[in-house]
């Protein structure tokens, strides 16, 4: 069944409008001069240091350009598999995509400490290097994915939609393994070391992207008072829940995995009992606040036809998303090098001590800045080009499946 959509942008006259557009404009300009001040004075005004050498940006950047291969999945849904239901909905997914990896490459450029340099790593590859593949995949993904809005958009193109989503869709799980092989690669480093973490990261990317994706479309069709039904709604909670289950399914394995080897004992002893602050952070955060307790709430037979339940559940995931990420990236790092196995080590270089870190508010400033940005881009684009369905009612989207579900 062909859907019968009239598409326009929003009108962005209203007081709501103007103040949703200041407020994430002064995130961002402060997200600037948060890089002035860190450029102007140096790292030293950081939290990080010679033993934690990426900090609350790369934890924020990580965790948008995760998202962004995991938000293009709605319209995946929709081209690649022929999803009905998802194809009004591949415009907004698209564009999430590309703003969510915009403010990402953002925060990641901008605490480079010398963005200048970025232009000697697009002109010298080095192949043997996986943070070289990644440039390249990422300015990759934007082209692919603009290219697949504009088959989408035209209508003279449309005859090449399905196969430009599909490019997109190999390219972005591509993508998401290029991001998690930055860690499963890393041989160093005892919680990284490990193929299945690029595996993982897809998961990852379908949770966290879905999550922020149903909050822009909840938003979106709140505050201009579109109709927006409940048979889309509650499908992509559902989704989203298998999602969280599948994500910590890949967790429980991937801890197993290293508790079966007796080399990393020692870290998982670190992240799971007597880290502080991480084992904190991964119990009560990431796995129950992050996993079990929207597990539950999107499944729940009253909650889960809830909209205000819905989208706290998307946000816990969220929260428990960018704490993943923080007890992987910096708990990572905070567990000391295994220099010599089998031997305990001390020196006058922190050899065998775990090491400390304490985000500044400079750098904490500067990752609410990339999302701030990748909302910004949303928000225009919405309102100067053809994004959003004027309806989204369950008669008009897929009345069989609005019965169904």
């Amino acid at each position: 069944m062909k859907l019968a959509l009239n598409y326009r942008e929003i009108e962005g006259k209203s007081t709501g409008f103007r103040v949703l557009l200041g407020g994430l404009g002064l995130l961002a300009a402060l997200a600037f001069g948060a890089f002035l001040y860190m450029e102007h004075s140096g790292h030293h005004v950081t939290g990080m240091n010679n033993q934690i050498v990426w900090g609350m940006p790369h934890v924020f950047a990580i965790f948008l350009i995760v998202a962004a291969s995991g938000a293009l999945n709605v319209a995946s849904i929709g081209t690649v598999f022929g999803k009905t239901l998802y194809k009004p909905l591949g415009r907004l997914s698209g564009l999430l995509a590309i703003a969510l990896l915009l403010g990402g490459l953002m925060v990641l450029v901008l605490d480079l400490g010398r963005p200048d340099r970025l232009i000697i790593a697009m002109t010298y590859y080095n192949l043997k290097s996986i943070f070289a593949w990644n440039i390249m995949l990422y300015n990759g993904f934007l082209a692919v994915t603009i290219v697949y809005l504009w088959m989408m958009m035209e209508r003279k193109m449309n005859r090449y939609y399905r196969t430009a989503g599909t490019i997109a869709f190999i390219w972005r799980l591509v993508l998401t393994t290029g991001t998690g092989s930055i860690f499963g690669w890393l041989v160093a480093r005892q919680a990284y070391d490990m193929a299945m973490l690029a595996p993982m990261f897809i998961i990852m990317s379908f949770a966290y992207g879905l999550a922020i994706f149903i909050l822009v479309l909840m938003a979106a069709y709140n505050w201009t008072n579109r109709p927006l039904g409940d048979a889309i709604v509650f499908r992509l909670k559902n989704l989203l829940g298998v999602f969280i289950a599948a994500v910590l399914y890949f967790v429980i394995v991937y801890h197993l995995s290293n508790l079966y080897a007796t080399e990393h004992h020692g870290v998982e002893r670190f992240i799971l009992l007597d880290g502080g602050i991480f084992t904190k952070l991964f119990w009560i955060v990431q796995i129950i606040l992050g996993s079990l307790v929207p597990l539950a709430m999107v499944y729940h037979p009253t909650l889960g036809k809830s909209r205000p339940a819905i989208a706290t559940a998307c946000v816990l995931v969220v929260i428990g998303g960018l704490t993943q990420v923080y007890v992987l990236l910096i708990g990572g790092q905070a567990y000391p090098l295994e220099l010599f196995p089998g031997y305990e080590v001390s020196s006058s270089f922190f050899d065998g001590v775990v090491n400390s870190y304490s985000p500044s508010i400079w750098e904490i400033t500067l990752g609410v800045g990339g999302v701030a940005v990748a909302l910004l881009v949303v928000t225009i684009a919405v309102r100067v080009l053809r994004f959003l369905p004027e309806t989204l009612a369950d008669d008009v989207v897929d009345p069989h499946t609005a019965k169904a579900d």
